[in-house]
């Protein structure tokens, strides 16, 4: 966890501040990328690489490098000419000779120069450049984050308005047949896309295989999560008011994706969640297709639930 958590920062490092620093001066570019996840990297003297990117190892340079990234790890430049280096929890060392023509970005490290080295911009802590990044990106995310949790509220408020018998019984199924329901889950979310990519081994599958795992299973599983969030919210209102069924579960689909969107911080709950109701609208598919129906009841006391029919338009 700790090694992709490193890899992890040295691409967001890459992608986040090296483009910056290089956008303040017109560039060359060689093409030509050097990479090390717990290995080193050397450039000799006379050549030229456009980035050399290290995690767990050490950088050596004594050539030219446009852009030097190190994740715990360690740089050293002997005689180089670099224009910029990023250091995340690794030293740096500037060897005599060492031109950096831009600036040297570091986070919690270290920059020792020897002799002559000169940085013509700055040595630069990143943890200010951060903390502006995360008053940014914070109430974006949590403001995307509202929006996920509005659209899905309503997702499940047109399903409770189109189809809540079939939700109803879908629901019942997870009540009566826990078991069956769940293994199905598990079953259709493993083999159906695996099924998928094997049948885009041949020319005529491959736009079967592509609607079904581009459009057909992200569907059904949607209707699964959904199906779930309106099960719980039943479930709960059932024990705080047995005596009220509404005829259509608009107060369930709400309190249901609220539970499930504030129970998802625990690993595993939204997951288990979606396998149950995944599963639940497979079987229920199933057995309409079969010609069958659904269970007889969706609540203790409530009105029978006649064949599952699917709306039409």
């Amino acid at each position: 966890m700790r090694r992709l958590a490193a890899v992890l920062a040295a691409l967001f490092v890459l992608f986040t501040f090296v483009p910056a620093v290089l956008a303040a001066e017109p560039q060359s570019y060689t093409g030509k990328v050097l990479m090390a996840f717990n290995g080193d990297v050397s450039v000799p003297a006379g050549e030229r690489v456009d980035a050399v990117v290290v995690v767990h190892g050490t950088a050596t340079i004594d050539g030219e490098v446009t852009s030097v990234v190190v994740v715990d790890g360690t740089a050293v430049l002997n005689a180089a000419r670099a224009e910029s280096v990023v250091a995340v929890r690794s030293p740096v060392t500037l060897g005599a000779g060492t031109i950096v023509t831009g600036d040297v970005l570091t986070l919690d490290s270290a920059v020792q120069k020897v002799g002559d080295a000169s940085v013509q911009g700055d040595v630069r802590d990143m943890t200010s450049s951060l903390v502006g990044i995360g008053f940014i990106l914070g109430p974006a995310l949590l403001l995307i984050s509202i929006g996920f949790a509005l659209a899905m509220v309503l997702a499940a408020l047109v399903m409770a308005a189109l189809a809540s018998r079939q939700v109803r019984a879908a629901g019942e199924l997870i009540r009566r047949e826990p078991a069956q329901t769940l293994a199905i889950g598990i079953v259709g979310a493993i083999v159906p896309p695996v099924l998928a990519v094997l049948a885009m081994a041949t020319v005529v599958g491959i736009p079967i295989g592509l609607v079904f795992l581009l459009a057909v299973w992200p569907t059904v599983a949607f209707l699964g999560y959904l199906v779930a969030a309106i099960w719980i919210g039943e479930w709960i209102i059932g024990h705080l008011n047995p005596a009220r069924v509404a005829e259509r579960p608009y107060a369930a689909a709400v309190l249901g994706v609220v539970v499930l969107a504030v129970f998802s911080v625990v690993p595993l709950v939204t997951a288990v969640a979606s396998l149950f109701g995944f599963g639940a609208v497979i079987l229920l598919g199933w057995r309409t297709w079969r010609g069958g129906h659904g269970p007889a009841t969706f609540a203790q006391g409530a009105t029978p639930i006649q064949p599952v029919t699917w709306p039409t338009a």
